[in-house]
């Protein structure tokens, strides 16, 4: 069956079960449709690595528990979501907690950081790391990116990193992600984008699905989906850098013509 042919449920079973394999293993292969093993550099981990490509610090990486990083982003949503101290941050799709953990450091012991996240297995990893870490200003929750466990007006800042592609119902993501946002309220997303459409090889393709490239939207399609679910000052911009680290995604495909990773920006209007 196609990608294209698979309702909402079945593509979220697919994604569900290819992440849920990557949280029982000792590192993650990124987005790449196909698995990689681990490697390592001069630069340390595999993880540690590819987080460095993606515009994550030294400072940054060490200042997470371990295992938290599995290396699975295409940007660092962090750079852009200029988080203050006391904020609550929700983090869509939080894995086994990498970017979270980081939230958490940015906003205190007098703020908080949410991860939600569909995949059992991740949250059990993330939960892990946070008691083993002793980190107290961390929570996860089960639940999926489209129908969030969050009451409305409830957080500062949301941040996705290279998720919301994955979903087959990206307009009701960022409606849910308006939500829960106070008024005021920023978006900080990074996410790969389509600059063309994809061919229909690429597009009805369930192995580029779960890895972050058939479910890339174009430029003005996203935008479109910000504007209607009710956000202001959308920012979307594209780094033709990011077809670099895509490439080593597709191996043999030719996906790196027709996606990049981009940074994404918006508000949720009002004070």
């Amino acid at each position: 069956m196609s990608a294209t042919e698979m309702k909402p449920d079945e593509i979220r079973d697919v994604v569900r079960e290819r992440y849920g394999e990557i949280a029982l293993e000792d590192s993650g292969c990124g987005c790449a449709p196909d698995c990689c093993g681990p490697e390592e550099d001069a630069g340390g981990s595999d993880a540690a690595a590819k987080s460095r490509r993606l515009g994550y610090s030294d400072a940054e990486l060490a200042d997470v528990p371990e295992g938290a990083n599995l290396g699975l982003g295409c940007g660092n949503p962090q750079a852009i979501a200029a988080l203050q101290p006391g904020e609550t941050v929700l983090d869509l799709g939080s894995g086994a907690g990498f970017d979270v953990f980081l939230a958490g450091g940015a906003v205190g012991d007098t703020g908080r950081a949410i991860g939600v996240e569909m995949t059992a297995s991740m949250i059990s990893r993330a939960r892990a790391n946070a008691a083993k870490a002793g980190v107290t200003n961390v929570e996860f929750r089960l639940g999926e990116i489209e129908h969030l466990p969050l009451a409305d007006a409830t957080v500062d800042v949301v941040m996705s990193n290279c998720v919301i592609n994955l979903s087959p119902e990206k307009p009701q993501v960022y409606r849910e992600a308006l939500r829960v946002l106070k008024p005021g309220g920023r978006l900080a997303v990074s996410d790969v984008v389509a600059t063309a459409p994809l061919p229909d090889e690429i597009r009805n393709d369930p192995d580029h699905l779960a890895g972050c490239v058939a479910g890339a939207a174009l430029v003005e399609d996203l935008r479109a989906m910000l504007l209607a679910a009710g956000f202001e000052d959308v920012s979307i911009r594209p780094k033709g850098e990011s077809r670099e680290f895509i490439q080593d995604w597709s191996v043999g495909r030719d996906a790196v013509d027709y996606i990049v990773s981009a940074d994404i920006a918006a508000r949720r209007p009002g004070a």
